[in-house]
């Protein structure tokens, strides 16, 4: 972070994190936030104690702030939870980071567990995670586990100390909406199709990557993606080993995996660069989070550039 002091920004991609480990998201947001700043708060239930009070928790920054001038965009979907959330939530409310892509999943309750006889246990929930500015974490669900149906308008809202209106109703709501890219109905297909043969096609792309990295020189950095030579006997490797020829034989196909394989070369040469410029050719939210660093200057400037924007949240109105 100290190296990255200098540069237009900071982007933390959490799509599709799950918040794995409590306190390595408490620790990453006490790297970006005042010392003395709440990081985020439980209310629970505990035992013994009255279920109409239940008693609030918080967890408090300690560690000197880094980068505080350095503007960070923060980019989330709808398989972003837990503690994931928790960290976008807590940079959210202190205007620590512009929050970009779509609403995330929704988790985040707190569980205790009972110990029963015969070393048998049972977990059940007792409350739920807050953020700073007391934003329930936990989205409301059906027995199924599926959603349901709200009203956003209805929704509070907090204010930060900026001014800036957020939406209160269970996970974090992006200050600006931006739907990721989906695979096309024949790409679609051809996974398909390669999961029902069990072909291991993840696996022969990175493979393909790994040997194309191999031909190249490191110093010399990156020098494009493969080749129209390389790719045509990674094609042909492929039907050779059984993949379904048709697939093989269109446009639409050939292309998707000729832009899976550019990345794989990136990844194994570890030139993250190449690889972030490769991924935004289909990665919609990652382009618009460089080409908003890129046009403005400071956290604030950010802010109003989002603000003004279709796809940023309106305040709510009613007649």
């Amino acid at each position: 972070l100290v190296e990255l002091a200098g540069r237009r920004g900071l982007i933390i991609d959490l799509r599709r994190n799950p918040g794995d480990f409590l306190d390595e998201s408490l620790m990453l947001a006490d790297l970006f936030l005042k010392p003395g700043s709440t990081l985020a708060s439980t209310v629970q239930r505990v035992a013994g104690g009255d279920a109409a009070q239940p008693e609030t928790d918080s967890y408090g920054d300690r560690w000197p702030q880094l980068v505080p001038e350095l503007p960070i965009i923060i980019l989330v979907d709808e398989f972003t939870a837990s503690g994931a959330e928790i960290l976008a939530g807590a940079l959210q409310d202190y205007d620590r980071a512009v929050v970009l892509g779509q609403r995330t999943f929704g988790k985040g309750v707190v569980q205790t567990v009972m110990n029963l006889p015969h070393g048998r246990r049972l977990r059940f929930t007792t409350g739920s995670w807050l953020t700073p500015l007391g934003r329930s974490l936990q989205r409301d669900r059906d027995s199924q586990g599926a959603p349901v149906a709200e009203d956003v308008d209805t929704f509070p809202r907090v204010t930060t100390a900026s001014g800036r209106a957020l939406i209160s109703g269970g996970g974090i709501f992006p200050d600006l909406v931006i739907q990721d890219d989906t695979l096309s109905t024949r790409e679609q297909e051809f996974l398909r199709a390669a999961a029902a043969e069990q072909f291991p096609l993840g696996l022969r792309i990175a493979e393909f990557g790994l040997a194309v990295a191999a031909e190249r020189d490191p110093a010399a950095g990156w020098v494009g993606g493969v080749s129209d030579a390389q790719f045509e006997g990674f094609v042909a490797q492929l039907r050779a080993q059984g993949l379904e020829t048709d697939l093989l034989d269109d446009e639409e196909i050939l292309a998707y995996l000729r832009w899976r394989s550019d990345i794989s070369v990136a990844q194994r040469m570890a030139d993250v660069s190449a690889e972030v410029r490769v991924r935004t050719q289909r990665d919609p939210v990652l382009a618009e989070a460089i080409r908003l660093l890129r046009t403005t200057s400071s956290q604030g400037e950010l802010f109003r550039t989002v603000d003004s924007m279709p796809g940023a949240p309106q305040a709510p109105t009613h007649d």
